[in-house]
């Protein structure tokens, strides 16, 4: 192997690893949106649930009252 080879595989290998290092750079830049993402999804999954406890509950005191004002008449 002479020098023009060993170098044209260096060049070659040199561009090859930028492109690994873009690439992990990109992934994780992705990654860390994901992350947000499902932050977010999370907390507003529990925001749902708190208000879907919240309206449960107005609806099971509605019902009792329904039933009290029923035993009345």
């Amino acid at each position: 192997m002479n020098d023009a080879d060993v170098i044209a595989q260096l060049r070659a290998l040199a561009d090859r690893v930028e492109t690994l290092a873009q690439r992990v750079q990109r992934l994780s830049e992705e990654n860390r949106s994901l992350r947000q993402q499902q932050e977010q999804l999370a907390n507003d999954r529990s925001q749902l649930l708190a208000k879907n406890e919240q309206a449960r509950s107005r609806v099971e005191a509605m019902i009792a009252r329904l039933k009290s004002l029923e035993q009345h008449t």
